[in-house]
């Protein structure tokens, strides 16, 4: 019997380069719901450029309006997430049409997503946030409301002060707030 011939150098298997350190969870982030749907939140942008830069002369998949946005954070989410409920409402500012919100970790959390478009200026976006707030923190079910607003283009000129300006903290009910790409 002839011996099993050991692997050439060049057919060694090749450690994987380090994963650059703004994008490594931590600890907690593996164990905390909202830490996860954050790193998600932050990679979306990468993810949905990549589905748009297809080989081969394949259609492309591409992210063109929140209700786009929101499927694939949904697919996204199913990577992290077993439980994910929805509710579907009709708010005030969306001229009849539904909006669904993702429900994770037992419905304590709650995930809006909005994508910046013309005609949606920061101030729009603030009002809307408030109405989705209210009727979050009236709501009952959930402690946190994470609002993902995906910016692909930077319509949003201070992203790190729009997020500051809208993320509040009391005892019973979080509001956080979450631009991407900045």
């Amino acid at each position: 019997m002839d011996p099993i011939p050991s692997a050439s150098p060049q057919h060694q298997m090749q450690e994987a380069p380090p994963v650059p350190t703004h994008l490594q969870q931590s600890p907690q982030a593996e164990s905390d719901p909202v830490e996860l749907v954050k790193t998600l939140c932050c990679r979306f942008h990468s993810v949905a450029r990549q589905l748009r830069l297809r080989g081969e002369y394949r259609a492309t998949l591409s992210v063109e309006d929140e209700f786009d946005t929101q499927d694939l954070l949904h697919a996204l989410l199913r990577i992290q997430f077993d439980n994910i409920d929805t509710d579907e409402w009709t708010p005030s500012y969306s001229s009849g049409a539904p909006r669904t919100t993702l429900l994770l970790n037992d419905s304590r959390l709650a995930v809006i997503v909005k994508k910046t478009r013309p005609g949606l200026n920061a101030k729009d976006l603030t009002d809307q946030l408030r109405i989705d707030a209210e009727r979050y923190r009236s709501h009952g079910r959930c402690t946190t409301l994470l609002c993902f607003m995906y910016d692909p283009e930077g319509r949003i000129g201070n992203p790190r002060g729009f997020e500051t300006s809208l993320t509040s903290v009391n005892d019973s009910f979080v509001i956080d707030v979450l631009v991407a790409p900045k």
